[in-house]
């Protein structure tokens, strides 16, 4: 095999596989990346067994092959080449050769077969519906920072994916908050079983897609596959059966409180300054047309601020964990904000006043 490309075109590739490979893996052959030149065009693969990537580039191709490499190494080499376009040459014995083209200097990694490389998972083409990359996006920034880290309730580990009817639809929870979308297609979605994606595939699919187009999705039982751009991502599905998220969505609220969404968030984080950070607690007093926001009283002292909002009910006290409110808040577009509960010991639902696609709902603390 040989081929010369770009560096800085390969080395953004190589860059993301290296964050998919699992470096603690005990098989050898995962630590590399997978590199298949053929006809123009370099196919690059990286799974950890769980999360599958693949690539493809335009080359210069002058002996096609194909031949798998030590990820991390590659990457290092990769980074401290000049700029300008790279020669790769597969030599005999296993050893991969890698030099630029005008300086004199010369790299050689030992190669795997790539016919010891594990198979990816695959699906066929005519199961994918298209949905739009820009709406995905949004769909997991609404809902990811909701994920439950307690490893024991492990179905609580990832994001319920699901059809209802015409709309795609995401749900995150951590027994304390719920965050949920849904977002209109338009193209039919095939029925799919609810499933819960792993978070690493969903902060790779934030980070890489362009959020130009469409995204391809296809669910089978034990994984979904995605293409977008020059990508393509797979991922095993969490097995286990997700909480029954209705049960806790309000079905309606009586109290509902407005206020700005930019001076709500910068009086948290003002409050959250003197909160003790073990229980993360902040009080929020409502009454009519004020709500005060305020840190327990510690040693070192108290914060509270108050502003004007739009509030008719009785004065109350809410105690919250300030990050369940936070986080929200950050993603959430539009001015305002609508503070829904019916009393301040049950769920409260949390809603931009122009949207109604997505709410997060969030369990009070104890007042002491």
């Amino acid at each position: 095999m040989k081929f010369t490309c770009e560096k800085n075109a390969l080395l953004k590739e190589i860059a993301i596989a290296q964050e998919i490979i699992s470096s603690k893996s005990t098989i050898s052959i995962l630590s590399n990346v997978l590199l298949e030149a053929n006809e123009g065009t370099l196919t690059i693969r990286a799974t950890d067994m769980k999360v599958a990537f693949e690539t493809k580039i335009p080359v210069e191709v002058s002996v096609p092959g194909s031949t798998t490499v030590f990820c991390d190494k590659f990457l290092g080499i990769l980074r401290t080449m000049p700029e300008g376009d790279i020669e790769f040459e597969e030599k005999e014995q296993g050893t991969f050769l890698i030099k630029p083209v005008f300086k004199k200097i010369d790299f050689r990694l030992k190669t795997i077969s790539s016919d010891k490389y594990p198979e990816l998972p695959s699906i066929a083409e005519n199961f994918y519906f298209s949905f739009p990359q820009k709406q995905f996006k949004e769909m997991i920034t609404q809902t990811i920072f909701s994920v439950s880290e307690d490893e024991t309730r492990y179905y609580m580990n990832g994001v319920c994916m699901e059809k209802n009817e015409d709309q795609l639809v995401m749900v995150a929870t951590d027994g304390r908050r719920l965050s949920y979308i849904s977002k209109p297609s338009s193209e039919p979605i095939p029925d799919f079983h609810q499933v819960i994606i792993p978070p690493k595939a969903l902060n790779l699919i934030q980070r890489l897609a362009s959020g130009e187009g469409s995204i391809s999705i296809a669910v089978s039982d034990k994984n979904v596959f995605l293409m977008f751009d020059n990508q393509k991502l797979s991922t095993a599905l969490i097995e286990g059966q997700f909480p029954n998220y209705q049960r806790v969505i309000p079905a309606e609220q009586k109290y509902k409180l407005k206020v700005g969404i930019p001076e709500l968030l910068e009086a948290i984080k003002r409050v959250s300054l003197l909160v003790e950070q073990k229980s993360k607690r902040i009080y929020l007093e409502l009454s009519e047309g004020r709500l005060v926001l305020s840190s327990e009283e510690s040693e070192l002292g108290v914060a509270k601020e108050e502003l004007i909002c739009d509030y008719e009910g009785p004065e109350n006290v809410i105690a919250l964990n300030y990050v369940y409110l936070l986080e929200p808040l950050r993603v959430m577009e539009g001015s305002s904000v609508l503070i829904e509960y019916t009393e301040p010991n049950r769920a409260l639902t949390i809603r931009p006043v122009e949207s109604t696609e997505y709410f997060h709902i969030v369990m009070p603390m104890q007042l002491d």
